[in-house]
């Protein structure tokens, strides 16, 4: 697994429904583990995709869109 994002718990979950919805497996992982889980939003979370699965999740959310214009 590779590591795509990293920030707020809010935004690692939504971007992980969004992959998902692409076909990318997505795995999220609190920054901080050994924390206990206590419901903050804003807790800091990574997300992880499949190696093979980067260059499209990257494509899909990172690059500019030209038919956007």
């Amino acid at each position: 697994m590779k590591l795509f994002y990293t920030g707020p718990l809010v935004n690692a979950e939504l971007l992980v429904l969004m992959l998902e919805k692409h076909g990318i497996m997505a795995r999220q992982e609190f920054v901080e583990a050994d924390l206990p889980d206590d419901g903050d939003l804003n807790r800091l979370t990574k997300v992880l995709v499949e190696g093979e699965d980067y260059d499209q999740a990257y494509k899909l959310f990172y690059t500019e869109r030209e038919d956007e214009l």
